[in-house]
């Protein structure tokens, strides 16, 4: 499975670079305005540190508005994919930029046959958001469970980001369920490294060094 980390701060991916585990970034505006610079000065800088795909987000909800928004963010690095929300004009501008050669990432994804019809109009990446489904009392990690078999009965090639990840059992489950991708907080990207054990037992191998006769 792949790892991806949810940041536009390039501290923090560069410290996720530096592990050598980091596959690509997400972003959206929430995340580029904590930077508090321009919106593509931000992208292109962030683009430009990621050797695999980074997803950069769409304003328009109208057809017109994102296939329009999505060329501009695609000619900013060749790696730049466009996230599309998953609404009517949204899957309609999914298969006019599939068309013309441009990755996208259909999120806001709340059930298996929202993940359907993405897959069906050309999307390259689907964004199922499991903490907010699980926030309203269902199950996240059902419903990649359910598009995971869904496009392996149709061999369906739209790779799965697991998103809106909350902590690491949910970055355990997506990878025994078999998803593509796993876009994390850079908070449970430091979680998923650490564990008490690891640290009692490095504290007592020190503790007994001390005690080797010099």
């Amino acid at each position: 499975m792949k790892l991806f980390i949810d940041t536009a701060d390039i501290a923090e991916i560069r410290r996720a670079k530096d592990l050598g585990i980091l596959d690509g970034v997400t972003t959206n505006p929430t995340l580029v305005r904590k930077i508090g610079r321009p919106y593509r000065e931000v992208l292109s800088e962030v683009a430009k540190e990621v050797d695999g795909p980074v997803s950069a987000e769409v304003i328009s909800i109208d057809y017109e508005g994102m296939v329009r928004e999505a060329r501009e963010l695609a000619k900013i690095r060749d790696n730049i994919n466009v996230k599309i929300p998953l609404i009517e004009d949204g899957l309609r501008a999914v298969r006019t930029l599939k068309s013309e050669g441009i990755s996208t990432n259909v999120t806001l994804c709340f059930n298996s046959i929202q993940a359907l019809m993405a897959a069906k109009s050309g999307a390259t990446y689907i964004s199922p958001f499991i903490g907010r489904i699980d926030d309203i009392g269902a199950e996240g990690m059902e419903v990649v469970e359910e598009i995971a078999a869904i496009y392996a009965n149709y061999g369906f090639e739209t790779e799965i980001i697991v998103a809106s990840i909350r902590n690491p059992l949910h970055i355990k489950h997506a990878a025994l369920i078999g998803a593509d991708i796993a876009t994390i907080p850079f908070d449970v990207f430091q979680k998923i490294i650490k564990h008490p054990l690891t640290d009692i037992g490095l504290a007592k191998f020190l503790e007994d060094y001390k005690k080797i006769p010099k």
